[in-house]
C-alpha cells in the first residue's frame, strides 16, 4: 500500500494479472480450451484468409490479433475497413461477443456463414443462443465477466480491485491472443525476424 492509503501499482497489477490468470484456470467442459480453439482453426485456415471482427473494445482486441496475423504471413482483415475482400468458401472469420451476441456481430455472422466461410465465435457465453452462437462452426469460450453480468456490490476488501464491465474479458482476449501468436509460431515455422519483416515501416 502506498503512503496515501492506495493500494501500490504493483499490488494493483498483481490482482489483476491473477483474476485474467484465473480466467485460463476455470474450468470448460464439454467446450475444448479457447487457445487450442484458435491455434486449431488459424492454422487450418493457413491456405485462405482470416476476417476478425468485433465491437467496442473487444473489437480493439480483435484488430491486436489481425495486426499478429498478418506479421505471421497470415492474409488477414478487419471487418469494416474499406480494403477488406468479400469473404468466400475456404476463408475463416473470427468474431467476439463476449455477452453472447450483438446485433451487428449475429449480422455479420450470419453474412460469412451464408458465403460459405468458416465461423469462430469468441464468447463467454457459448450457450446464448444468440444468431452469432447459431452460426458458429466451433466456439472459443473466455469464461470472464462481461458488461452482460451484473457488478457485484460490497462484499470485497477495500483494497481489492474489481475490473469493471467487460474489462476482465477484453484483458484475457489479449492474452489469450499472444498465447495463441507464440503457438501458431511455431506451427507455422515463423522466426522473429520473418515477423519483424513484415510490420510496417510507416510510422
Amino acid at each position: 500500500m502506498s503512503g496515501d492509503g492506495h493500494i501500490s501499482a504493483a499490488a494493483m497489477a498483481a490482482q489483476i494479472c491473477d483474476q485474467i490468470r484465473s480466467v485460463f484456470s476455470s474450468p470448460h467442459p464439454p467446450l475444448p480450451p479457447a487457445l487450442d480453439v484458435l491455434v486449431a482453426e488459424v492454422s487450418a485456415a493457413a491456405n485462405g484468409r482470416v476476417f476478425v471482427h468485433g465491437v467496442g473494445r473487444e473489437g480493439l482486441m480483435m484488430k491486436t490479433l489481425c495486426m499478429r496475423l498478418f506479421h505471421l504471413g497470415l492474409p488477414a482483415h478487419v471487418v469494416g475497413d474499406v480494403t477488406t475482400p468479400p469473404i468466400s468458401p475456404g476463408d475463416l472469420l473470427l468474431a467476439s461477443a463476449g455477452p453472447g451476441g450483438f446485433s451487428t456481430v449475429d449480422a455479420i455472422c450470419e453474412v460469412a456463414k451464408s458465403a460459405g466461410a468458416r465461423v469462430v465465435l469468441l464468447t463467454a457465453r457459448p450457450g446464448s443462443g444468440s444468431g452469432a452462437s447459431r452460426c458458429a462452426d466451433a466456439v472459443a469460450y473466455i469464461p470472464a465477466q462481461t458488461m452482460a453480468d451484473e457488478e457485484e456490490e460490497g462484499g470485497a476488501p477495500s483494497q481489492a480491485v474489481r475490473l469493471p464491465m467487460g474489462s476482465l474479458y477484453e484483458g484475457a482476449m489479449y492474452v489469450l491472443f499472444e498465447m495463441a501468436v507464440l503457438r501458431l509460431t511455431e506451427a507455422l515455422k515463423q522466426t522473429p525476424a520473418q515477423l519483424r519483416s513484415r510490420h510496417t515501416n510507416l510510422e
